[in-house]
């Protein structure tokens, strides 16, 4: 398991990491989400033993890193842009650190990964005739191949185009799964934070607001400024926010949260609302709505990404439902 445990690091007397905390179980993936400039990099090379700490402990198992080189931790680091051998074929990427190790029937574990991640038959070819998708698998393959305690994904996928990016981060989650792989993987992308991870920590301004289960983190955000981030469609204040909550019987409260992507079948509800546009792409419906004494909002009917909300107030829009989360319930 690892910890981390108020951990700060500075460049230059300037703080990056803010006594930042979270843990990750043996099997499970932690996404670690934030903007640009928000430390999760950074958080993630201290995990791997790159930056020096400025305070605070980081424990796998109950053991202290402190003074463990990265070489030595069992962790294993693959980045954005894969950093692929090009003079050398795919089998041998893979295999690179096994012929170090001069582990026995590499070539048989080799071609096992290259099963795991989709490039069977790949094994001869060299890496400038791949796709990007393709070259982020076998990076993954050869990330694999020590089976690492430990598996850091620095936005693994952010290079490709949007569309193989869903596709993929799809395709990461099964293979992490099937590996039975322990990782943290840190992205900028809501979507891909959602489709790959077990757990989530949000972090902005080099700390770290909140932490938890996937469901548990979206179903309640810690402030609007995170529920915007994770891709609620916006925050209502004021009499927007009054009037929704009066018309679903609940009491008043600061902010209310649109989801994104809870559109859903229903027959009726409280408010009622007009669609003023939409348009569909393979894996989602965006619509604007006009909402009868609210305005205009964003809402996204999408299936598979998001966790299904334990709790919603239901807002009948055009024939769905679109669900909200008032903060502090």
């Amino acid at each position: 398991m690892l910890s981390v445990e108020h951990v700060s690091v500075s460049y230059d007397g300037a703080p990056a990491v803010v006594d930042a905390s979270l843990r990750l179980d043996d099997g499970q993936v932690l996404a670690v989400l934030g903007p640009s400039g928000s430390g999760k990099s950074t958080l993630l090379r201290a995990i791997a033993g790159l930056e020096p700490l400025a305070a605070g402990r980081i424990r796998w198992d109950g053991d202290d890193l402190a003074g463990v080189p990265t070489h030595k931790r069992g962790f294993a680091l693959m980045f954005q842009d894969g950093q692929l051998f090009n003079h050398l074929t795919v089998a041998r990427n893979v295999g690179y650190a096994l012929r170090l190790r001069r582990t026995p029937d590499a070539a048989t574990r080799v071609q096992e990964l290259l099963e795991l991640v989709g490039l069977q038959g790949y094994g001869d070819r060299l890496p400038g005739t791949l796709s990007g998708g393709e070259r982020q698998r076998v990076a993954l393959a050869r990330s694999l191949a020590v089976q690492p305690r430990l598996l850091l994904l620095d936005e693994p996928l952010s290079a490709l185009d949007a569309e193989l990016r869903e596709r993929l981060a799809s395709d990461l989650r099964d293979i992490l799964r099937a590996a039975g792989t322990t990782a943290l993987m840190v992205t900028h992308d809501h979507e891909e934070a959602f489709a790959v991870a077990d757990r989530l920590a949000v972090m902005r301004a080099g700390g770290v607001v909140q932490e938890g289960e996937i469901a548990e983190v979206w179903r309640a955000p810690a402030d609007p400024a995170t529920a915007l981030f994770l891709g609620y469609a916006r925050v209502l204040v004021g009499d927007a926010a009054a009037t929704l909550l009066r018309a679903a019987g609940l009491p008043a409260a600061p902010a209310v949260a649109v989801r994104r992507s809870a559109l859903v079948v229903a027959d009726d509800g409280p408010l009622r609302g007009v669609v003023v546009s939409g348009r569909a792409t393979p894996g989602q419906i965006r619509l604007v709505v006009d909402v009868d004494g609210v305005g205009e909002m964003d809402a996204v009917a999408q299936h598979g990404s998001h966790p299904a909300p334990a709790d919603r107030v239901a807002l009948t829009v055009d024939g769905g439902r679109l669900a909200v989360t008032p903060f502090g319930r």
